[in-house]
């Protein structure tokens, strides 16, 4: 019996070993590709986001240090987001919203866009252009027959070649009533005021706010709407720029998240700046906006979803005055004199500055606003280009 167990447990042991022998011998062929395709396929992608957060962390490290050292220095209470690629690389805000209630600025903040909102109201032009609604060499008595000064196209206009008085000394000198007047009513003051214009159309460049509210005017007059709601209706919803409005100080209420300009007293206190005779006014200043907002506009724009690339490329070209003489302004852009790659616009308002700068060769984009009277946005956007392309390769 002893005999016949020690038989079959040698016996055991043998198939056993043989077993374990073959089993490491030959390793199943589909552990040994699980193993492969993953090293092969997954490393370099790995590699790329490893590099791409790096860079990305250490871009947002550099312009948080100089946010917060032109908040400490030179009173900076705003937001700055920057896009590379069409891809957001940095978006952030510091300093307050509200003084009184130390309230922090946030992505919701709504800042004033002054002369910035001009882009949108050329927009709206070119959007009623491609309708044919208008012609850009229709002239302004087409639609407002009492309009004083002939001549004046709608070209002229959109590229500040238009020559006409400046609308802020006729509401400050002219305009009798205490509440800032509206467009329709500067247009009618304008009609009546006998207030003599710098130049015939086309002669010179002269950078005109009249200009943009005039066609403004026009904006309400063709589409039979506000101009507030053809902007709504035509831009800020089929880009979902929730957050951004038109406001005319003496039609609107003031917002949730609106922000107040102010200005710095004795280097210490700040105080809120008021309403003035020309803040009823539209379409050259008083669209507001969030940085998130405007980056969906400038990619929104050059993607197509709003213009053809015919019309885009319009805005962004130079105009010329009457004699050929080229000018570094297209339709409610501003074209860098030195570099044509170079599209943007700075707005100054009641303690707002505020800017919008594409470098398209870069593919960049700096988007700055500021509610306490900042003066340095130039220089800014310099040092934002230098700190991105310093360490973004591509």
């Amino acid at each position: 019996m002893k005999k016949n167990i020690k038989f079959l447990a040698l016996a055991i042991l043998v198939i056993s070993s043989s077993f374990i022998f073959i089993s490491n011998s030959n390793p199943p062929p589909k552990i040994v590709k699980e193993i492969d395709i993953p090293i092969k396929k997954e490393l370099p992608v790995l590699v790329k986001k490893t590099t791409d957060t790096i860079v990305k962390k250490v871009v947002n490290n550099k312009l948080d240090s100089l946010l917060q050292r032109i908040n400490k220095r030179y009173d900076f209470n705003g937001s700055l987001l920057v896009s590379k690629n069409g891809e957001t690389l940095y978006s952030s805000q510091i300093g307050l919203a509200d003084f009184k209630k130390k309230e922090p600025l946030s992505k919701s903040s709504v800042f004033q866009l002054a002369s910035v909102s001009k882009q949108f109201t050329a927009a709206a032009i070119m959007l009623l252009y491609e309708r044919n609604q208008i012609k850009l060499t229709d002239s302004v008595t087409n639609y407002f027959p009492k309009f004083p000064y002939e001549g004046v196209t709608i070209k002229n206009l959109l590229n500040h070649t238009a020559g006409l008085p400046k609308y802020f000394w006729a509401a400050e000198h002219l305009w009798k009533q205490k509440r800032a007047p509206t467009n329709s009513e500067m247009m009618t003051l304008l009609a009546s005021s006998h207030v003599q214009r710098f130049f015939k159309p086309g002669r010179n460049f002269d950078y005109s706010n009249t200009g943009y509210f005039v066609l403004a005017s026009i904006i309400e007059k063709v589409s039979g709407t506000s101009f507030s709601n053809f902007i709504k209706d035509n831009i800020f919803d089929p880009l979902k720029m929730d957050n951004s409005f038109v406001y005319s100080c003496t039609k609107d209420n003031f917002k949730t998240n609106q922000l107040n300009g102010y200005r710095l007293y004795r280097g210490w206190r700040h105080l809120k700046i008021g309403s003035t005779i020309n803040d009823a006014i539209v379409g050259d200043k008083n669209i507001y906006a969030t940085s998130e907002d405007l980056i969906k506009w400038v990619t929104g724009l050059n993607s197509g979803k709003l213009l053809t690339k015919e019309s885009v490329e319009m805005m962004y070209s130079k105009g010329e005055t009457s004699s050929g003489r080229k000018i570094p302004y297209g339709f409610g852009f501003r074209i860098d004199k030195e570099n044509e790659n170079t599209i943007y616009h700075h707005g100054k308002w009641n303690g707002f500055s505020t800017s919008i700068t594409q470098y398209q060769k870069d593919k960049l984009v700096v988007i700055v606003l500021e509610h306490t009277s900042y003066n340095s946005i130039t220089a800014l956007n310099k040092t934002v280009k230098e700190i991105v392309m310093d360490n973004v390769k591509s």
